[in-house]
């Protein structure tokens, strides 16, 4: 659930936005999403995501999604198709009316802006405050990392600019020039010890083709990108705090005629049981330990929003969680709440069983079928009811009956009685095995005068169990997602890959109750006494395909006990 708009989330953020509107600096508010396409988003791009479209929901102002496209050997049009079909299912219904896109529906690029960010970077050179360096990468970082200036730093502004526009017109290789903001070599912020701004890379671009072979480094073209958009506010994770300095000197030396932006960071989202690098999701795709980006398992949009994770659920999520200036790992039982908080008002109770075992009610008519009356959510009685077919063969789980049983056992047990769920109270009489000595059947009796519902059905007994008729029963694969590292920090030491968790995936053959043949990819299942589940989209009118979102309770949390 999206908070009411009269009750906005309050942060350090939203203050200094809120006294820019009051004070008048800003009469419209203008933030920016802008991801690189090198991958797909994962949850900590949520947090900025709905940062900066609830900013500009809550002040009227406007969003930009601008694809950080500086790096060309890196970034794919799959990557910039994924990202723009993520924000839609994320905002749209929520803050669409704030997303500014360009003509015909596409994201800004940092790319549309490269002929004049090549203009601003003659700017530079004619101001004396950028030159042409010969020097390799690995000498560029070793004479910032002392401090030492470059030989080249002297050059003349017209060597400085021919040698420019030679490497805009492809005369030089990969690597053999860069465009260097002139700076401060003894700065102790590394970031102003001059500065690589453009490097040469005769590499296609998915934007403007073979058109350019020099392109801006990240902290260039990012401050003027927002300045050309006209963003007020650009909101940065924690890490390019110490790239801001950087970025106001970039701008300020321009003596640009409009409002410059401000930079502020906040804290990202880490999770536990995940990693958020995109270079290791990235990996974990290349290297085939799971099934794409958008594997349920992954901390991806794509990935939770095939899980059955709702938009509505992220966005409650990133609001609640906080903006704030201090890092921190937030614990993922925290999402998992979140989800079950929603799913338990709105998912549709069902019957399924995972794992069957037959049981057969003896005294029960043979081709009798009765509907029995089912709850649909019994959080929302506007859901109503629907029937539920019972007959004298049905299928409960493996794990609800137990021959020898442990103390305070409730289920079912040799000579011990059970409600069936909005059925009877049913008595097992006798274990039948196979020749390994694997059960396979319980013969039990029905107390015929125990319907649930009915005038007798005041009979109380301890344990109360689910099944499906066996006659009626649909097939299903169901998919049992659980978290994908057995540890909760995978990047705290070793090869994260180390860490995997083996049992991340278990796929069984489940038995349903016939309503989940109309099952409905927009809506979420609470199999009943089990967990939550939503239809994958490689189902199939005659295959159907669950994938656990969530179980019912957090059962890593008895395991940290032990």
């Amino acid at each position: 659930m999206t908070p009411p708009p009269n009750d906005p989330p309050s942060d350090f953020i939203r203050d200094i936005v809120a006294e820019d509107v009051r004070s008048g600096k800003h009469t419209k508010i203008h933030t920016r999403f802008p991801p690189e396409p090198n991958g797909y988003l994962h949850i900590g791009h949520t947090k900025a995501i709905c940062l900066n479209f609830g900013i500009a929901r809550e002040f009227g102002g406007l969003c930009n999604v601008r694809m950080d496209d500086t790096n060309p050997e890196k970034e794919e049009t799959e990557y910039v198709d994924s990202i723009m079909a993520d924000v839609h299912w994320l905002i749209d219904g929520w803050a669409d009316k704030n997303l500014c896109l360009n003509s015909g529906g596409a994201p800004f690029f940092a790319s549309d802006c490269f002929q004049p960010i090549y203009g601003f970077a003659v700017q530079l050179v004619r101001r004396g405050k950028a030159y042409v360096c010969d020097m390799s990468a690995e000498q560029t970082d070793e004479y910032r990392r002392v401090g030492k200036e470059s030989s080249f730093r002297d050059r003349s502004i017209e060597e400085n600019l021919d040698l420019l526009a030679r490497m805009k017109a492809g005369e030089f290789p990969d690597g053999a020039r860069t465009l260097r903001a002139k700076i401060d070599m003894q700065s102790p912020n590394m970031w102003l010890r001059d500065p690589v701004l453009y490097r040469i890379r005769h590499a296609q671009h998915h934007q403007t083709g073979d058109a350019w072979c020099i392109y801006p480094l990240y902290d260039f073209a990012h401050c003027l990108s927002d300045y050309l958009e006209g963003i007020t506010h650009s909101l940065c994770t924690l890490e390019f705090e110490v790239h801001r300095p950087l970025y106001e000197w970039i701008l300020q030396t321009l003596d640009l005629p409009n409002e410059l932006p401000q930079q502020i960071e906040f804290a990202r989202l880490n999770l536990t049981y995940t990693v958020m690098s995109k270079r290791k999701l990235k990996q974990l795709v290349d290297d085939g330990l799971v099934g794409g980006w958008d594997d349920p398992r992954l901390p991806t949009i794509s990935g939770m929003r095939r899980r059955g994770v709702t938009a509505s659920v992220l966005r409650d999520f990133s609001y609640r969680i906080g903006i704030t200036k201090y890092p921190s790992l937030t614990e993922v039982d925290a999402l998992e709440h979140a989800i079950r908080a929603e799913f338990n008002q709105s998912a549709l109770r069902r019957l399924a069983v995972l794992r069957p075992l037959k049981v057969t009610l003896t005294n029960y008519p043979e081709g009798k079928t009765e509907e029995l009356d089912a709850i649909n959510n019994p959080e929302d009685h506007s859901a109503g009811s629907r029937k539920v077919p019972f007959s004298r063969e049905l299928y409960i789980e493996e794990a609800d009956f137990m021959e020898t049983p442990v103390p305070k056992y409730y289920r079912l047990k040799p000579g011990g009685e059970v409600r069936l769920k909005y059925g009877y109270i049913i008595k097992c009489d006798e274990v039948l095995k196979d020749s390994l000595g694997k059960i396979v059947e319980l013969r039990c009796t029905a107390d015929l005068e125990s319907k649930s519902g009915g005038p007798n059905s005041n009979r109380k007994v301890k344990g109360t169990i689910h099944w499906v008729s066996a006659a009626h029963a649909l097939e299903a694969e169901v998919r049992l997602y659980d978290r994908l590292f057995t540890v909760p920090d995978p990047d705290a030491g070793g090869d994260f890959k180390s860490f995997l968790n083996p049992h991340s995936l278990e796929i069984v053959r489940a038995k349903c109750e016939p309503s989940l043949g109309d099952a409905k990819p927009e809506l979420r299942y609470q199999f009943e006494r089990l967990a939550y589940f939503a239809l994958d989209p490689d189902s199939q009118p005659n295959e159907l395909v669950f994938n656990r979102t969530v179980t019912l309770r957090d059962t890593w949390a008895k395991e940290a006990k032990k």
